[in-house]
């Protein structure tokens, strides 16, 4: 009775700490940036923002699973005491990161975000299965429920915690991880227990693991790049190593099959799939991600490019506030997670995982209504509504996927449901950043060309600022700059002379982009949440199709 509750508390706490650092260095991107005293609009630094952005992401895509089958063979509990220290080692590397220390600082970032991700990669993927070993099948469905809001709780305490620490000091936000990451490897160590699976070591799938980690970076290296623009193009699809990126990485995962199927001990168990509570449920769980794992990020950029600098709020408030706007979101899912898992209990997983996912569907409807300017009341139940969603799907699903599981496939079980979500979230990120980037492409030039005649500026000025890329603005937004005042200041005397004091001071205020890409931006975004709706239903669709069926707890003495 005693130890499963340790292992719920530990778990929980690694889940927080976990999915706080993955949303942490989202809100705080302006301070690093600015703390590094980089220039994310100069050429080639946009992408070093995406990878400071998406590097975590990346590294659990890519290696979940191996990371899962390599726990449920040597052992979950020492692999996720190790996934601990990992991430505490890479915290105080990120920590001693030297101000001022421009490109070569934001590198450091990206590579010790990465090491990071493996060590968060370990704790994400052991939670889940030590939890699902420690409790009964009749209470299996709380104890997933109250994890898996630690998982995306964390995900918006992230967002403010980033909103207060970094303003004061970038470093901050990852120095708050490392007394946790310590207490977590501690605590693990002295207090779980390690059950192995197999009573003898097995040997590693090289070409297995190889085959699909490597596809993996492939497809994600070539979705990040696709976001970066290419020639006079706003966006990367037209790249050649973008295109041959997605080639090789889709040819390694078309190898990786057969690969699987001859190997003595693979790393990714197929037969798995012929389960179709496992497969339907780890698919629903998919194109959830995917449905909502960048329109979150774009309602952030929304909020803390757009919203709150019209409304008067400074570059050194909108990280904080933009995160506290972002808490009824939270709420819903803190307040609707637990719920769902003690209802699932006693009634069953299908309608609750089915129920979450229409009612996020129809949040996002309702927040496909809003314009540029709206009642931050209405916008917050809205918000409200989508996290209930979010917290009612959560539990139901992973308990149904892991139920389906013997005892001895739990952590590879979960290796493969979390990769699907991170993948989900990866393909998510760029496709509804290309889908709202190619819409605010198309609507922006009239927009920002009509402001520039009204306010006076000469035509061959007003095509220098014409000559930056939609994605450069849209950052530029979020991170607080003002590419159009650096060009003005760097035009001849002559040139500036000729535009009225009045319109330079409105093209060189804080609020002036925010104000010019407030409607091509919103155009965008609602095309992009039409789109996450449907999705959404089709998920719907899947989740109401699976049965549920538990593999008894005692299976896993029979295995």
């Amino acid at each position: 009775m005693k130890y499963k509750w340790t292992v719920l508390a530990n778990t929980t706490m690694g889940g927080l700490m976990a999915s706080i650092n993955a949303t942490i260095i989202l809100i705080s991107l302006p301070s690093i940036f600015r703390g590094l005293n980089v220039d994310p609009t100069s050429p080639g630094n946009f992408t070093l923002l995406l990878w400071v952005l998406l590097g975590y992401m990346v590294v659990t895509a890519s290696l979940l699973v191996s990371f899962g089958r390599l726990s449920d063979d040597r052992g979950r509990k020492r692999f996720y005491t190790i996934g601990f220290i990992i991430f505490a080692l890479a915290s105080i590397a990120l920590s001693l990161v030297p101000y001022g220390s421009g490109v070569p600082g934001v590198l450091m970032i990206v590579v010790f975000r990465l090491v990071q991700g493996v060590g968060g990669g370990f704790i994400m993927v052991n939670s889940t299965a030590l939890l699902t070993d420690a409790f009964p099948d009749n209470e299996r469905g709380k104890a997933l429920g109250t994890n898996q809001v630690s998982f995306l709780a964390g995900s918006f305490i992230g967002l403010v915690i980033g909103g207060l620490l970094a303003p004061f000091d970038f470093h901050l936000i990852f120095i708050v991880n490392i007394p946790f990451a310590v207490l977590g490897a501690v605590w693990s160590y002295y207090r779980l227990r390690e059950e192995k699976t197999k009573p003898h070591r097995m040997n590693i799938d090289i070409f297995g693991n190889l085959s699909l980690s490597a596809g993996l970076i492939l497809l994600a290296l070539g979705f990040t790049y696709a976001l970066t623009p290419f020639g006079n193009n706003s966006l990367g699809w037209g790249n050649p190593w973008v295109i041959a990126s997605f080639l090789l990485g889709t040819a390694l995962l078309i190898l990786f099959v057969p690969l699987e199927r001859k190997a003595k001990y693979p790393i990714f168990n197929l037969s798995l799939f012929r389960n179709r509570q496992f497969s339907f449920s780890s698919l629903a769980l998919f194109l959830s991600a995917l449905a909502r794992g960048a329109v979150m990020f774009l309602v952030i950029i929304w909020l803390q490019g757009i919203y709150l600098p019209l409304h008067g709020y400074t570059i050194t408030q909108t990280p904080f506030w933009a995160g506290v706007f972002m808490v009824p979101l939270m709420v819903g899912f803190i307040a609707f997670g637990p719920i769902s898992g003690i209802l699932t209990d006693k009634f069953g997983a299908r309608l609750f995982s089915t129920l979450g996912l229409i009612i996020s569907a129809v949040g996002l409807f309702l927040l496909s209504s809003f314009s540029v300017n709206f009642d931050y009341l209405q916008f917050s139940i809205v918000l409200f509504v989508i996290g209930a969603g979010n917290g009612l799907f959560a539990a139901p699903n992973t308990k149904r996927a892991m139920d389906a599981l013997s005892w001895k496939e739990r952590g590879v079980g979960n290796g493969i449901r979390t990769t699907f979500a991170n993948i989900g979230q990866m393909i998510s990120m760029a496709m509804f950043f290309t889908i709202a980037i190619t819409v605010f492409s198309y609507t922006l030039p009239a927009a920002m060309s009509a402001q520039m005649q009204s306010l006076g500026v000469p035509s061959q000025l007003g095509s220098e600022i014409a000559s930056i890329p939609a994605s450069s603005f849209l950052f530029s937004a979020f991170l607080g700059i003002n590419p159009i005042g650096t060009i003005i200041n760097s035009a001849p005397q002559s040139v500036i002379s000729t535009i009225p004091s009045a319109s330079l001071s409105i093209l060189r205020s804080g609020s002036f982009i925010p104000t010019v890409i407030g409607s091509p931006f919103m155009q965008g975004l609602r095309f992009s949440l039409y789109i996450g709706i449907i999705i959404l239903i089709a998920a719907a669709v899947l989740s109401a199709m699976t049965r549920h069926r538990v593999i008894s707890s005692a299976k896993k003495h029979q295995d």
